[in-house]
């Protein structure tokens, strides 16, 4: 099967396509071979100064840090809410679990920067609980690639999963030490919500988290590893920076949580650190995660196909 494109000239709204989320019908399907091969794209989109100020602010990032790392995932988030309420996707948004994130920064990425920015379906898994999907991201800047990531997914109720086992690549028992502690208060899924677009009833307040099943409002995961990614980095913009996390146990909200990390030895990247997001008692991971990171200037070596 040929690869499908579609051009997205302009998006909706997210909570327009949200709500076509939520009201999805016949989308739940229980023998899905392999996802059509679909990329979708936005050609156009210029990096708002006061978009990337206000995600910092509420992620702990700083001017002096330049765009953050995990900033551009916000410019995917109408592509994602987009399949998620079309035909090509087999499976709703609702009960759909992000299981691991990795992101590969090229290049720094800066205000008034005009990208496109694209999502390609990827690859099905099998795991114990379910089927796992992966959705390539990535942003061009003059046809070259210089921010990519892929969200992995789990669809809980799929019976007959298809594919090569998930296996976790993080599952080492690493020698932490306690670094630094931070809130995440009560109204931080509302906070987050509004810059990121995911207004996700279970990240907004204790009384819509009940609906869907949890006892109290959660924290959104991409929150969580930016939160520990602004704690790590040094105050200056990134050159190149490689980031891979999974995500373990829903963080309640409010709480109080600890970040562990521990340097490894020298990589491909000058500094290189495993690290996790535990409880305020230190006995229970919410996150793990690896960051790599330079600080000299790197050329993207990916071309735009």
């Amino acid at each position: 099967m040929a690869m499908q494109t579609i051009i997205i000239e302009q998006p909706a709204k997210a909570w327009q396509l949200f709500k076509g989320v939520l009201t999805a019908r016949g989308k739940t399907q229980t023998d899905v071979q392999a996802l059509p091969e679909l990329t979708s794209v936005l050609p156009s989109v210029v990096l708002n100064a006061a978009s990337i100020q206000a995600y910092a602010k509420v992620c702990g990032f700083t001017p002096e840090q330049g765009v953050p790392i995990t900033y551009p995932q916000m410019l995917t988030f109408p592509l994602l809410m987009h399949f998620f309420a079309s035909k090509h996707c087999p499976w709703p948004a609702m009960g759909t679990v992000h299981l691991a994130n990795q992101i590969d920064q090229h290049e720094p990425l800066f205000a008034g920067d005009t990208v496109r920015v694209e999502m390609q379906t990827g690859e099905l898994r099998s795991h114990e609980k379910g089927q796992v999907f992966n959705l390539e991201m990535r942003i061009f800047r003059q046809e070259m690639c210089v921010w990519q990531a892929s969200q992995t997914l789990l669809r809980r109720d799929v019976s007959r999963p298809v594919g090569p086992l998930f296996v976790s690549g993080l599952n080492v028992a690493w020698p932490l030490s306690r670094q630094t502690d931070f809130s995440a208060s009560a109204n931080m899924g509302r906070r987050y919500g509004r810059v990121s677009g995911d207004m996700n009833p279970i990240h907004l307040w204790a009384i819509t988290a009940k609906l869907f099943g949890f006892r109290k409002a959660i924290a959104h995961g991409l929150w969580t590893q930016a939160r520990a990614v602004s704690a790590m980095i040094p105050s200056q913009s990134l050159a190149k920076a490689q980031l891979q996390v999974e995500f373990k146990t829903p963080l309640f909200l409010p709480a109080r949580v600890a970040l562990w990390t521990t340097h490894a030895a020298p990589g491909l990247l000058a500094h290189n650190a495993m690290f996790e997001v535990k409880n305020a008692k230190g006995d229970k991971a919410h996150l793990r995660g690896q960051l790599s990171y330079s600080m000299g200037s790197v050329a993207c070596a990916n071309a735009h196909a």
